[in-house]
């Protein structure tokens, strides 16, 4: 019982700080699931993970669309190419060993979060000639506050590709890939990139989960999953909230943080 306890209490905390800054949890509870379980598998832990980060993104969308800060447009597209990512990074993910998935994901965690400490600001500006590869957009919040950007699509659906592979393949949701994506590549508004990248994160999430169901990756797993979804789903409607308190810049210095704490301790466990 002290188990299933501690574990609901860990899915509030990844459902809380995933949603707060748009990156679904799966980076912090990957890890975590590292230690708890030395023999699990790499695919066993990502499929946990990317179950949970399912439920978390479900929660934690609703709680956004109440806000009015998902682009849905900008978002399915994106979905179309992150799909056939996700499902290919769930197929290829029981090809790793636990050491070189440790390696892979460590270094990962570690150079998104030195981009985001040295990139500057993004300020969201709109290109004022037309372009036939640019996506214009503007959204309205519930706050009546009025988000003017564009980004290229072509470059969108590309580079959405990639983070569906990746974020599958290591079972991480695709939020820590994505948003910074969004924000500095793509010229989203923080506000709307953390939103729209959880509405982004129920699609790819399921599709990633529906294929380690069926090959019974999860068979051994379902009460772990159930605890922790339970405690994600309740942190998500928490995260959402606190996100509104939060200015742009300090999001992006908290994913950074957390990025460099996370991927130095899985960069020991891989040369442990």
């Amino acid at each position: 019982m002290g188990s299933l306890i501690l574990l609901s209490l860990l899915g509030v905390f990844v459902g809380v700080i995933g949603t707060m800054i748009g990156a679904g949890g799966g980076f912090i509870l990957v890890p975590i699931l590292l230690i708890i379980y030395p023999d699990k598998s790499p695919e066993e832990i990502t499929s946990i993970s990317l179950a949970v980060v399912f439920f978390n993104a479900v929660s934690g969308t609703l709680a956004y669309q109440k806000m009015k800060r998902i682009d849905y447009k900008s978002g399915i597209l994106f979905s179309i190419a992150i799909v056939p990512g996700a499902i290919l990074g769930s197929l290829v993910v029981g090809m790793l060993s636990r050491n070189i998935f440790n390696l892979i994901f460590g270094t990962l965690l570690i150079v998104i979060a030195t981009y985001l400490i040295l990139k500057p600001d993004n300020k969201n500006n709109v290109t004022s000639t037309i372009n036939k590869n640019f996506t214009y957009r503007q959204i309205i919040d519930s706050d009546n506050y009025k988000y003017a950007y564009a980004y290229n699509k072509k470059l969108g659906l590309g580079l959405s590709l990639i983070v569906g592979f990746v974020s599958s393949l290591l079972g991480i949701g695709g939020g820590i890939i994505h948003v910074p994506i969004l924000v500095h590549v793509l010229n989203f508004p923080v506000h709307l990139a953390t939103a729209t990248s959880y509405f982004i994160l129920t699609i790819m999430a399921f599709s990633g989960s529906l294929i380690r169901l069926f090959n019974g990756t999860l068979s051994d797993s379902y009460l772990s999953v159930l605890v922790l979804a339970i405690g994600a789903i309740i942190g998500a409607q928490i995260g959402a909230r606190l996100s509104k308190k939060l200015k742009g810049r300090l999001i992006i210095k908290i994913l950074a943080l957390t990025l460099s704490i996370v991927g130095l301790r899985i960069l020991f466990l891989a040369f442990k």
